[in-house]
C-alpha cells in the first residue's frame, strides 16, 4: 500500500525549533514524529512511502538516508517551492499515482489511532474518488456532509463562516458537521482532476480545501467517520507539550 506524509511545512507555530529544524523531525518522547507516523504505517502494511520536503529539506533527507524502515521511501523535493497541501499531492503524482491504487495521505503533524489499513479498504468499498477522514472531536473548523457522506461545504465554528462562497445553511437541510483528522485516501485516478484545478487556478501551488471547496465535477468526494478517534495535532506548543507526556518513554 501507498502513503504520503505532508512534511514541508515550515510549522511557523513550533517556533523557535523551527527556526532551525523541519517540524518533522520535532521530538516526541524522544524520537522525532516523522519516524513515529512512518513506523505505524509500517506496521500497518504500507511498504511505499513518499515524503515531500521544503523547510530545512536536507535534515529531512539526511535523516531518511540514515534510517531502514523496511519499506520504500520515496522524497518529493519542493525546496524550490513550497506548493501547500492540494500542489504537493500533484508534483508527487510520479509516486503516488504511477499505478491505479489508491494512497493515503497523512500530515506529520498528526498523532491518532486512526486503523490506516482499514481506511484504505473503506475507501476501496466506497468507490469514491477521495475519503476524508472524520471524527466528532472538538475542533473550530468542520467540514458539512449530506447524508450519504458527500462532501457539501466548510464551517468555521470561530466566525461562522461557510464554504464554498455562497454556501446557505438551513435548519433542515440534515447536513453533519464533523472534525477533518488531516488523514484521507485518494484515488490515483483522481490526481487528474487536481491537475485540472491547478491549471484553472493557473498555480501548482494550493491548499487541499481550496480545492475541495471548489467541488470538482468528475471528483467524487466524501468521508470515513469514525465514531472513536483519538488525535492529537502536535502542530503547537501545548498540544506538543501533551503529546510528549502521553509518548515519553514509548
Amino acid at each position: 500500500m501507498k502513503a504520503f506524509i505532508l512534511a514541508a511545512g515550515l510549522g511557523t507555530r513550533l517556533r523557535p525549533w523551527t527556526l532551525e529544524h523541519p517540524k518533522a523531525l520535532v521530538p516526541v518522547g524522544g524520537m522525532p514524529m516523522l519516524e513515529r507516523v512512518i513506523l505505524r504505517m509500517r506496521d500497518q502494511g504500507f511498504d511505499d512511502i513518499t515524503v515531500n520536503v521544503h523547510h530545512f529539506a536536507g535534515q529531512i533527507v539526511d535523516f531518511l538516508n540514515t534510517r531502514d524502515f523496511g519499506v520504500s521511501i520515496h522524497v518529493s523535493d519542493e525546496r524550490e517551492r513550497l506548493l501547500d497541501t492540494g500542489g504537493a499531492i500533484l508534483h508527487a503524482s510520479r509516486f503516488l499515482a504511477a499505478d491505479p491504487a489508491p494512497f493515503l495521505v497523512h500530515n506529520v503533524d498528526i498523532l491518532s489511532d486512526a486503523p490506516l489499513a482499514s481506511l484504505m479498504q473503506k475507501h476501496i468499498g466506497s468507490g469514491r474518488d477521495i475519503s476524508l477522514v472524520t471524527s466528532e472531536r472538538k475542533s473550530s473548523r468542520r467540514l458539512l456532509f449530506d447524508a450519504d457522506g458527500t462532501l457539501a461545504g466548510w464551517h468555521s465554528l470561530a466566525t461562522d463562516e461557510y464554504r464554498p462562497e455562497g454556501f446557505c445553511r438551513h435548519a433542515e437541510d440534515g447536513l453533519a458537521e464533523n472534525a477533518f483528522s488531516g488523514i484521507y485516501v485518494v484515488s490515483a485516478n483522481a490526481v487528474d482532476s487536481f491537475r485540472e484545478y491547478a491549471d484553472r487556478i493557473g498555480s501548482s501551488s494550493f491548499p487541499l480545501m481550496d480545492y475541495l471547496m471548489q467541488r470538482p465535477q468528475k471528483a467524487d468526494i466524501g468521508e470515513i467517520r469514525l465514531d472513536s478517534l483519538n488525535l492529537i495535532d502536535i502542530g503547537k506548543p501545548e498540544t506538543l507539550g501533551l503529546a510528549e507526556s502521553l509518548w515519553s518513554g514509548k
